[in-house]
C-alpha cells in the first residue's frame, strides 16, 4: 500500500522548529493552553485504597472492562472491583477486594530431560570460563529461586481479556509473574480466584516434543550442554507481554451438517527471542480443553518490549495484526492470519511504523479505533511512550491503500513516562512520569492527520506531594486510578514508602448523566464508573437534578427502551439511600447503655416507620461517627449531634416523601417486570408446539399480567391469547416440593403455598426456586436458578440474562 510517512523533527526537545503536522516541539511550559472545553476538573475519590506490598513489574495497574482494577505487587495481584452499590448510602466509592496470590514454588522452563538440564546447569556454574560462569550464575531466567540471589517475587505484568471470556460471562486474568509463569485466571464465586491454566507448562512441553524446532525445515537444533544452545532454548520461552485480542466468531459444524457460531479470543505472548505465540481459546474459557490451537510467528524484533492488537474495520471487513515495540526504538505491524476465523483479513507483509535504532524504549503502545470526520472513514490510532516522548501514527486505509502518518509529541514530561493509558470512547490519552505529572493528550483531526492538545493534571493539588507508579483510566473514562508513594517533603525523601491506589474524577456529574443518556452500550453494569459519579451526586444533594429527570422522562416517552426505566430505578433507588438517617451507632461496637437498644431493621435496608420513635439514639451526623471511631463516648456525640428541634419539626414531611419515593420504585420495578415478562411468554410461543410444561409457569404469568385492571397492554393481550389458545385448556401448576400443594403465582418475588411454606422466584423464568442452590446478581437485587441439563436451548439462553433491574451479571 502507499506509505505516506510524515516524519516529524528529530525527536529531541531541542528541535524547535515547526513540524509537518503542526506539532511544535514545545518546552514543557510551553504548551499551548488547551480550549476551554477541554479543561479537566480532577477531584479526589475516596477511599484511597492502602496496598500491602509494594508494586512490581512494568505498567503495574490495569482496569478492566468489567470494572476491576488489578495491582502487580511482590506478593500477589490485589484486585479492586467497583461497585455501583444501589443499597448503601455512604457516600464513598464501594469497593470489592480480592487477590490472586502469586505461586509458592519457582517457575523452572521445560529447556530439555531433568536429568540432562541438572548435568548443564551443574557444568556451567563451575565452567573456567568467566563469561559462561557469571553470565549462567546472574541470569534470573536460569536461576529464578535464586539461590545466592534473592527468589524472585512478585509479578511482572497483567493483562485483562474483553468482557464475555469467563463462565459468568465476564474477564478472564492473564498473569505473569518475575520468574516467567504465565497463567490464565478466573473469578467465578465472588471471592477466590482459580488458575484455569499454566500456558508456560503447555507451551514448555509443545516446544520439546518438536525439538524445540519451529518448523520442519528448522535446522537440527545443537546440544544442550552447548550454552548458546541453551540460552535460546530458555529465550524462545521467556515471556515479555500478552495481549488479548477481542472476541471474534468460528463456525463449527455440528453433527447434523448445521452450521453454529462460537466465539473465540486470542492471546498474543511475546518472547524474548522476537517470537509471538498466538493462543486461541474457545469461549466460555473454561480451562485446557479450550484451547483450540497455538501458531508462532517470528517478528524479526531484536529485544521486543512491548506488543499490542491492531483491529481495523474496514467496508465491514475486518483487519488485523499485531503492534510490537523494540527496546531500540523501532515499532512495526506484524500480519496475524487467523484460521478458521470469518471476515478476517490480514496485510500482505508487515508495515514499518518507525524505523529508527534511537535507542528510545518503547515503554508502552495503546492502539485506539477513531472515526476520520475529513476522509468519512474509520482509522487506527495508535500512540507508544518512547522515553519521555509520545510517537504517534495515523493508519487509514483509503483507495490508494494504507495511509500512514506519524510524529512524535515532545516537551510533555522532563522525566521518562513510567505508565500510559488511554480512553477507547474519545481517543484520549493519558501519560505520566514518576513525578506526579499526567498529561491529558486530546487528539484533534486535521485535514491530512490530526494534532494533539494537551494539558497538564498535577496530582499534587490533588494528593499533596505524590510519586506516580502506574495509572490506568476507567472504561467510561469517568476516573483515573493512581499507584501513588509519598513525595518529598522539605527536600527529604520518605523513610518508609506506603503504596496507594488513589482514585481522581475527570469527568463532571453533568458530562456522565449526558453519556448515561445518550448511551450506545444501554447497560448500566457496563458503565459503572458512570453510575457512581451520578450516585455521588445524589447523596451529596439528596435530590435528582431538574435537568436529568425531564431529560430521561422525554426518553422514556420517545423511546420504548427498557435501559431508561432501569436508569430511573437506579436514580430512585439512590435517591431513597440518601434520605436515610445514618446510624449513629457503629456498627460492631457493643452498647454500654441497655436503655438505648432498639430492635429494628438495620438502617442500611431502610426501615422508615419504627425507627423514628427515638430520635438520639438512631440520630447522627458524620461526625457522630467518625468520633465514634476514635474511641470517644458515642452516646455523647449522638445526643448533641442534631439538634432535637429539627427532629420533632421536620419528621412528618420526611416520612412521607419517603413513602412516596417506595411507591414509585414499586411501579418502575413493575414496569421492569412486565416487560421482562412479556418477552419470556414470547420465547416460550416460539419455541413450544404445545407450550408444555417447560418449567416456566405460563399460566402462572399469563393470569398475573391480566390481573391488574389498570394494565392495558395490547401486545400483551394479544400475546397471552394465542398461548391460552396453544395451551386449551391445560394448566401444569407448580408444586410446592416440601407438601405438594400448588404454588399460585399471586407475587412476582416469591411463592407462598397454602401450608406457609415460602420460596423465592427466579426473575428470569419466574420458575420457584426450590433448591438450596441458586444465584445471585452481583447487586443482591434479585435471584436466579441454575440451568439443569434437561433444560432446553432457548431456557439457557433465559438463564443467561443479566439482572432485570440493575443489568448486573448472575453468579
Amino acid at each position: 500500500g502507499k506509505m505516506a510517512a510524515e516524519r516529524g523533527a528529530s525527536p529531541s526537545p531541542s528541535a524547535g522548529e515547526e513540524e509537518p503536522l503542526g506539532l511544535e516541539a514545545l518546552g514543557e511550559e510551553a504548551a499551548p493552553a488547551p480550549s476551554a472545553g477541554f479543561r479537566v476538573t480532577a477531584v479526589r475519590r475516596e477511599p484511597a485504597v492502602r496496598l500491602q506490598h509494594g508494586v512490581s513489574g512494568l505498567e503495574p495497574l490495569a482496569w478492566s472492562e468489567d470494572h476491576r482494577v488489578s495491582v502487580s505487587t511482590a506478593r500477589s495481584i490485589a484486585v479492586l472491583e467497583q461497585l455501583s452499590d444501589v443499597h448503601s448510602g455512604g457516600q464513598e466509592m464501594v469497593i470489592h477486594r480480592t487477590a490472586v496470590p502469586a505461586p509458592a514454588a519457582a517457575c523452572l522452563l521445560k529447556v530439555g530431560p531433568k536429568k540432562e538440564v541438572a548435568e548443564c546447569k551443574e557444568k556451567f556454574a563451575n565452567s573456567m570460563d568467566p563469561t559462561v560462569s557469571q553470565t549462567f550464575m546472574l541470569d534470573r531466567v536460569f536461576n529464578p529461586e535464586g539461590k545466592s540471589l534473592l527468589p524472585m517475587r512478585g509479578f511482572k505484568y497483567s493483562s485483562w481479556s474483553p468482557l464475555g471470556c469467563d463462565a459468568n460471562g465476564r474477564c478472564l486474568l492473564a498473569a505473569l509473574t518475575m520468574d516467567n509463569r504465565l497463567t490464565i485466571h478466573a473469578n467465578l464465586n465472588r471471592l477466590q480466584w482459580v488458575q484455569l491454566v499454566d500456558l508456560t507448562e503447555i507451551y514448555g512441553e509443545r516446544l520439546y516434543e518438536a525439538s524445540y524446532k519451529l518448523c520442519k525445515a528448522d535446522t537440527p537444533c545443537g546440544e544442550l550442554g552447548d550454552f548458546a544452545e541453551f540460552q535460546r532454548r530458555h529465550s524462545m520461552q521467556t515471556p515479555v507481554r500478552m495481549e488479548w485480542s477481542g472476541i471474534c466468531t468460528t463456525q463449527q459444524v455440528k453433527h447434523n451438517n448445521e452450521c453454529w457460531d462460537v466465539g473465540s479470543v486470542l492471546l498474543a505472548v511475546l518472547f524474548e527471542n522476537g517470537n509471538i505465540a498466538v493462543w486461541q481459546f474457545q469461549l466460555p474459557f473454561l480451562g485446557k480443553e479450550s484451547i483450540t490451537s497455538c501458531n508462532t510467528i517470528e517478528s524479526g524484533i531484536n529485544s521486543p518490549s512491548v506488543l499490542s492488537w491492531w483491529e481495523y474495520e474496514h467496508n465491514n471487513r475486518k483487519m488485523s495484526g499485531l503492534i510490537v515495540g523494540s527496546a531500540f526504538g523501532p515499532v512495526k505491524i506484524l500480519p496475524v492470519n487467523l484460521k478458521a476465523v470469518k471476515g478476517y483479513f490480514t496485510l500482505r507483509q508487515p508495515v514499518v511504523l518507525w524505523q529508527e535504532m534511537d535507542q528510545l524504549p518503547v515503554q508502552s503502545i495503546k492502539c485506539i479505533p477513531l472515526y476520520h470526520p475529513y476522509q468519512k472513514c474509520s482509522c487506527s490510532l495508535v500512540v507508544a511512550a518512547r522515553g519521555p516522548y509520545v510517537f504517534w501514527c495515523l493508519l487509514l486505509i483509503s483507495k490508494a491503500g494504507l495511509n500512514v502518518h506519524n510524529s512524535h509529541v515532545t516537551g510533555l514530561h522532563s522525566l521518562p513516562i513510567v505508565s500510559m493509558t488511554a480512553d477507547k470512547q474519545n481517543g484520549t490519552v493519558y501519560t505520566c512520569s514518576c513525578d506526579g505529572k499526567v498529561r491529558q493528550l486530546i487528539p484533534i483531526f486535521t485535514d491530512i492527520a490530526l494534532k494533539f492538545e494537551h494539558q497538564v493534571i498535577k496530582l499534587s493539588e490533588v494528593f499533596g506531594s505524590v510519586r506516580t507508579h502506574g495509572i490506568a483510566v476507567s472504561p467510561c473514562g469517568a476516573y483515573l486510578a493512581v499507584i501513588t508513594t509519598e513525595g518529598m517533603t522539605n527536600g527529604l525523601h520518605p523513610v518508609n514508602k506506603n503504596y496507594q491506589v488513589q482514585f481522581v474524577t475527570l469527568k463532571t456529574f453533568e458530562e456522565a448523566a449526558a453519556q448515561l443518556l445518550e448511551s450506545s452500550v444501554q447497560n448500566l453494569f457496563r458503565q459503572v464508573d458512570l453510575t457512581d459519579l451520578v450516585r455521588w451526586k445524589i447523596l451529596k444533594d439528596k435530590h435528582i437534578p431538574q435537568f436529568l429527570q425531564e431529560a430521561l422522562d422525554k426518553k422514556i416517552e420517545s423511546c420504548g427502551s427498557t435501559y431508561f426505566w432501569r436508569f430511573k430505578l437506579f436514580l430512585l433507588r439512590i435517591l431513597y439511600q440518601s434520605m436515610q438517617k445514618a446510624p449513629s451507632e457503629v456498627m460492631w461496637r457493643p452498647s454500654h447503655e441497655d436503655a438505648k437498644i432498639l430492635i429494628s431493621d438495620s438502617p442500611g435496608m431502610g426501615s422508615t416507620e419504627d425507627d423514628q420513635e427515638e430520635g438520639t439514639s438512631k440520630q447522627a451526623s458524620k461526625q457522630g461517627l467518625c468520633d465514634a471511631g476514635k474511641g470517644t463516648d458515642i452516646d455523647d456525640t449522638a445526643d448533641d449531634s442534631l439538634p432535637q428541634s429539627s427532629d420533632v419539626g421536620g419528621r412528618e414531611p420526611m416520612e412521607e416523601k419517603l413513602l412516596e419515593i417506595q411507591a414509585q420504585i414499586e411501579a418502575v420495578e413493575m414496569h421492569l417486570t412486565r416487560e421482562h415478562m412479556k418477552r419470556v411468554l414470547g420465547e416460550v410461543y416460539l419455541h413450544t408446539w404445545i407450550t408444555e410444561n417447560t418449567s416456566i409457569p405460563t399460566r402462572g404469568v399469563c393470569d398475573f399480567l391480566m390481573s391488574d385492571d389498570g394494565y392495558d397492554d395490547r401486545t400483551a393481550r394479544v400475546l397471552i391469547g394465542h398461548i391460552l389458545k396453544k395451551m386449551n385448556k391445560q394448566t401444569f401448576p407448580e408444586h410446592c416440593s416440601l407438601c405438594k400443594e400448588i404454588l399460585p403465582f399471586t407475587d412476582r418475588r416469591q411463592a407462598v403455598c397454602s401450608n406457609g411454606h415460602i420460596w423465592l422466584r427466579c426473575f428470569l423464568t419466574y420458575q420457584s426456586c426450590q433448591s438450596l442452590v441458586y444465584r445471585r446478581c452481583l447487586l443482591h437485587d434479585s435471584i436466579a436458578r441454575h440451568p439443569t441439563p434437561e433444560d432446553p436451548e432457548w431456557i439457557k439462553r433465559l438463564l443467561q440474562g443479566p439482572c432485570t433491574f440493575c443489568d448486573s451479571p448472575v453468579f
